[in-house]
């Protein structure tokens, strides 16, 4: 499943709210609090989806933008005052916690299933013929068969067993399940089989939690990871049960829903009468009952074909979605075809049915989701075209269309045993897509930027923070808790090191041997380590460590050079919260310190104790060290000389100029211009600016302004500054208004002193772009890169506009850019630069002019919409809240709809100076804004906002709010640095 990758606060799940019984939050170890309260979202992304970040990112940016299994949970860590005021409900229900250790296998197993689904206006009947065989005892004396159901979706009209109705006092009903004693089965062990068939009523309308079959507008979709299929039939809903899905009917007015999907081949369909019809599809591959999918709704489509390698099988591809978006689906269906094919080249996986289908849905509440054969999509990751979509919208498309096919191997063919090995799929799949894109790009170190500043920005914070947790977690009270950025995106890192361990045929000759020995089955982390290591010859037991250790580790080296031995020692020492040293890969490589030659390739260097020295030999003068490569390792690096934050030693700061003008490795190039610019910015904000660094910042930032290349990617990145969120990680106490400040003085500072070099850059661009001989927009790695590199230099062109002069000139500059923009990117840009703009009417009148031509353009297109809004939202202006909360009651704006949430809501929490200005209104907008959520789904319960705390408070504002009796409530809001990825709420 793919992280929603289009925002990066995690508020975004909290769209909308439903009242079950509070249930306590996510915990990973016993020093950590347990029973926190917390809320489960209905009409919302899950933690999945927000995590980003993404399946995507997700799905994303995070954006992204990549989020799932019906309500998502979201907890905080709660203040004495706060948990005094646990309703009587929480105090009556205690939370389970469920322990990694406590897996027991089933007792008994469903093997194959037969489903129909009878669908009307109002309820649905669901008829489910199970057949069940014996299993493993689990040895606690226990082996009734338990099918999991939540008895506030299922109701129970019938059950029988091999044909023999069961009596009331035959089972047991449980409002988690229904319990058919083990005497009534076979014996354990046996290889007798029973039939179990179910007849249960649904109620897809009123289904809220978007959790099992729900309908949205006018289409009846399913969302069954993490625990949704119980919501639909009784069923052991667990991933280790995986079950051959034979036959599934669904049956629909044939008018109102013409297109009836679900998952693996359609085997048959046909009519009912005038106004009916049916569809039967079959699975031949057993699935977990998480990977289970339907879809039935009034649909358009585009279809196209593909070969797979080696065996010739030609599937049938088709992409779904609402009528008036088919004609932004090519994108999408390119973008699979080449997923395919990356596939097969580069790990030889082919896919495995006679078709593959992926919905797109207006209402979809997670990122992305990979059922077998039937993917279902959010429309922000599949609709494009170029009024509507920006360059990483048509990226962040492509990745997460891939990230859902590779889980057809990685997910689907071989799942994990139990949702604590959640990152055995994710992170997996997650390496997987970034490898497809960075091959489809064509900048392997483009794309590691990328994904190394989205890794920063939020899973960092997440480790720093209370919600922090192993990739794979001991312990949780909510499974919807565990779709997080670490799961995901360090999980990711985790599986790359493997492939820096191994290097690139170790790691291909590892997947397979993982493919040959689990195909078919749910296996955990650990056998996905044996399978590299057993594949290698190698031990990497101490490597195992990575799945249990919390936090973001601390690499500290130092370095020496002997000239009377030719010999350069390297030193690092390693800290984490693991107490035994952890096996890291760190790929380094020198430079010759006179000549700036590089005098020792890249090597990787395995670092397995607390403290490890390496010595390279045969070196005539003294070198600068590149260190961490390719960022081979997801840690934290520190010169043992460094001193308070941002207070960098003189010979730190010139072997990073000397690496941002020299080093042969993109990553570490660009790596080591940041840290000149956060330097300085940290100087800035403490009033404490030095010469030395600015003037290495000038020359670093002149030269790479001046780069003859056409990697214009890599050069829009180099001359951008930090964002305030890598920033942030790097401050013990944070001031989100200070560093705001300083972050814009020194753009300022810069722009200034290059805006001659940078005008003639932007408008020798400007006449490049415009010498193609075509109006259509090119999405090849130079044009794209031409795009990313002018929008870049515009941004800090419009970013000089203290006087009125400079204010004409600034919205002339980007007015100019939005009339003549071709494509959404350009246009969105120079939009983003506008609304940051005040002052004189002629400069308010471009700003408004182009915000209503934005909207005019728009012409009801959600997507483009949604940009309209968040465009506002991002705005740096003094008054900008002021300004969300009159598009609060735009007649486009709604809190129903995810998406258009998203949009205004989160991206103004992601505005981080104004959202936390000291007089907490911004913290008071946003309580409110839940609160509006809350009332939609008339939830019973009341409503705090709390924002974790990592060390020390930025502010306190007070919240006041009334609970739905009446009551008035308070309390205080903690901050945690600027961002609100602990942002949890709620109960």
């Amino acid at each position: 499943m793919q992280f929603c990758r289009l925002v990066k606060s995690t508020f975004l799940a909290s769209l909308s709210v439903l009242p079950p019984p509070p249930v306590a939050a996510f915990s990973t170890s016993a020093a950590r609090p347990r029973a926190f309260p917390a809320l489960r979202s209905s009409h919302s992304l899950s933690p999945k989806s927000v995590f980003g970040v993404t399946k995507h990112d997700r799905r994303e940016t995070w954006c992204p933008l990549s989020i799932r299994g019906g309500g998502a949970v979201f907890s905080s860590s709660l203040s004495p005052s706060s948990l005094a005021m646990s309703t009587a409900t929480e105090e009556s229900v205690a939370p389970k916690e469920i322990l990694r250790t406590s897996y027991r296998p089933l007792p008994y197993r469903v093997e194959n299933v037969e489903m129909n689904f009878d669908i009307r206006e109002g309820e649905t009947i669901v008829e489910s013929t199970l057949t069940v065989v014996g299993g493993v005892d689990g040895g606690d004396g226990n082996n009734d068969l338990l099918l999991d159901g939540e008895s506030d979706a299922l109701t129970l009209l019938s059950i029988s067993l091999n044909s023999k109705p069961l009596s009331s006092s035959e089972y047991k009903l449980t409002p988690d399940g229904l319990v058919i004693p083990s005497s009534l089965l076979p014996p354990i062990g046996s290889k007798q089989q029973a039939t179990i068939v179910t007849k249960v009523k649904i109620c897809p309308e009123e289904n809220t939690q978007l959790s099992g079959l729900y309908k949205s507008g006018t289409m009846y979709c399913t969302q069954c990871e993490a625990m949704g299929f119980r919501r639909i039939t009784y069923y052991p809903d667990r991933p280790d049960n995986m079950a051959v899905f034979s036959s599934v009917r669904i049956e629909a007015s044939k008018k109102d829903y013409p297109v009836l999907l679900g998952n693996g081949n359609r085997i048959e369909d046909g009519s009912i009468g005038d106004d009916r019809h049916y569809a039967i599809w079959s699975d031949p591959y057993p699935k977990p009952s998480y990977l289970f999918c339907i879809v039935a709704g009034n649909l358009s489509s585009i279809s196209s074909s593909y070969t797979t390698k080696p065996s010739g099988r030609k599937v049938h591809l088709e992409i779904f979605s609402e009528p008036e978006n088919v004609s932004k689906l090519q994108h999408a269906m390119d973008s699979l075809i080449k997923s395919m094919k990356w596939d097969e080249d580069t790990f030889g996986l082919e896919y495995d049915l006679e078709m593959y289908n992926i919905v797109a849905v207006n209402d979809f509440n997670m990122g992305a989701m990979e059922n077998k054969g039937l993917n279902v999509f959010n429309t922000a990751y599949v609709l494009a075209d170029p009024k509507s979509a920006t360059d990483t919208d048509y990226e962040r498309i492509e990745s997460v269309i891939g990230h859902e096919y590779f889980h057809n191997w990685t997910g689907n063919r071989v799942t994990c045993r139990d949702w604590f090995q959640l990152t055995l799929k994710e992170g997996l799949t997650v390496y997987r897509d970034q490898e497809f894109s960075a091959d489809m790009m064509q900048s392997a170190s483009v794309k590691r930027i990328e994904d190394v500043s989205a890794l920063r920005a939020r899973q960092f914070a997440e480790d720093a923070g209370p919600m922090s947790h192993p990739i794979r977690p001991e312990s949780y009270i909510s499974m919807d808790n565990f779709y997080t950025a670490t799961v995901y995106s360090k999980g990711a890192e985790v599986v790359r090191m493997y492939r820096t361990l191994l290097g690139k045929e170790g790691f291909r000759k590892g997947m397979d041997l993982y493919f040959k020995r689990h195909d078919g089955n749910a296996v955990t982390c650990d056998d996905f380590l044996a399978a590299m290591a057993d594949a290698n010859g190698v031990d990497l037991s101490q490597f195992s460590r990575w799945y249990s250790t919390s936090g973001t580790p601390t690499v500290t080296y130092d370095s020496k050079y002997e000239g009377e031995s030719k010999t350069f020692y390297l030193t690092f020492s390693q800290e984490s919260n693991n107490p035994d040293p952890l096996h890291i890969p760190v790929s380094v490589g020198l430079l010759d310190k006179v000549s700036g030659e590089e005098v020792s390739p890249t090597q990787v260097l395995n670092l397995k104790e607390k403290v490890q020295t390496f010595q390279f030999t045969g070196l005539d003068g003294d070198v600068v060290p590149s260190v961490l490569r390719g960022f081979s390792a997801p840690v934290k690096l520190v010169r043992s000389t460094k001193g308070s934050v941002g207070d960098a030693s003189a010979d730190e700061e010139k072997n990073w100029a000397f690496l941002a003008a020299r080093d042969t490795d993109g990553f570490n190039r660009w790596e080591a211009g940041q840290k000149l610019m956060t330097s300085l910015i940290f100087q800035t904000m403490r009033q404490e600016e030095s010469l030395r660094t600015l003037e290495y910042v000038f020359e670093a930032f002149g030269r790479t302004l001046g780069m003859d290349s056409v990697d214009y990617s890599i050069q829009a990145y180099a001359l951008s500054l930090p964002p305030e969120s890598t920033l942030a990680e790097e401050l013990d106490v944070v001031d989100p208004v200070a560093l705001h400040a300083a972050r814009g003085n020194v753009k300022k500072t810069i722009a200034r002193k290059f805006y001659s070099e940078i005008r003639a850059k932007y408008d020798e661009l400007t006449v490049a772009m415009q010498s193609i001989n075509t109006s259509d927009i090119q999405l090849d790695a130079v044009s794209i890169g031409q795009r990313r590199l002018r929008n870049v230099l515009l941004d800090y062109l419009c970013c000089i506009k203290d006087t009125c002069e400079e204010r004409e000139v600034a919205s002339k500059l980007a007015f100019s850019q939005f009339q003549a923009a071709n494509g959404m990117t350009d246009k969105y840009s120079a939009l983003s630069c506008l609304v940051s703009m005040d002052g004189e009417q002629d400069v308010v009148s471009r700003r408004e002019g182009a915000l209503q031509k934005f909207y005019d353009d728009a012409a009801g297109d959600p997507l483009v919409l949604n940009k309209w809004f968040s465009a506002q939202a991002l705005a740096d202006l003094p008054d900008v809240l002021d300004r969300v909360k009159t598009l609060v009651d735009h007649p486009d704006f709604t809190l129903s709809n995810p998406n258009r949430c998203r949009s205004l809501v989160s991206a103004f929490s992601m505005n981080a100076a104004h959202f936390h200005a000291q007089d907490g209104e911004g913290y008071r907008f946003l309580a409110r804004m839940v609160a509006g959520t809350m009332n939609l789904m008339s939830c019973q319960y009341p409503i705090c906002m709390v924002v974790n705390s990592l060390t020390k408070q930025v502010s306190t504002p007070s919240i006041h709010f009334t609970d739905r009796g009446g009551q008035a409530k308070s309390t205080d809001v903690l901050s945690y640095g600027w961002r609100f990825d602990s942002v949890e709420a709620l109960w």
